[in-house]
């Protein structure tokens, strides 16, 4: 099987039980030297609730193609190369997945 490439963003946020209470700094921080991370970690912002980000307003909103509050960390959207959200997965589902890895492959082709 060949190496696969994927894009992957990190959006932290503080909404579910407190996990991310540090600021932008000590966020990226942790995550580079206790998980070695090397993909790009944007800055916190919240999901849910009065102060929801404009970005998952509408990828979860009424409108959208898959509506509904977040669940709990590590929920995952993918979106296409224009633009358009194509599937979601829940935090249960891993990013190595084979649904998941299936779905992204596809994307990357189109």
């Amino acid at each position: 099987m060949g190496k696969r490439v994927f894009a992957h963003k990190n959006i932290p946020c503080n909404d579910f039980g407190a996990q991310e209470p540090g600021t932008n700094d000590e966020i990226k921080a942790f995550c580079t030297t206790k998980y070695e991370v090397t993909f790009p970690i944007l800055d916190k912002l919240h999901v849910k609730g009065t102060d929801q980000a404009p970005l998952y307003a509408a990828l979860t909103g009424p409108e959208a193609k898959f509506p509904g509050d977040v669940q709990w960390n590590f929920g995952k959207f993918l979106i296409g190369k224009n633009g358009e959200v194509i599937a979601r997965f829940e935090p249960g589902i891993k990013p190595d997945s084979p649904a998941l890895i299936s779905m992204l492959e596809s994307a990357l082709k189109k």
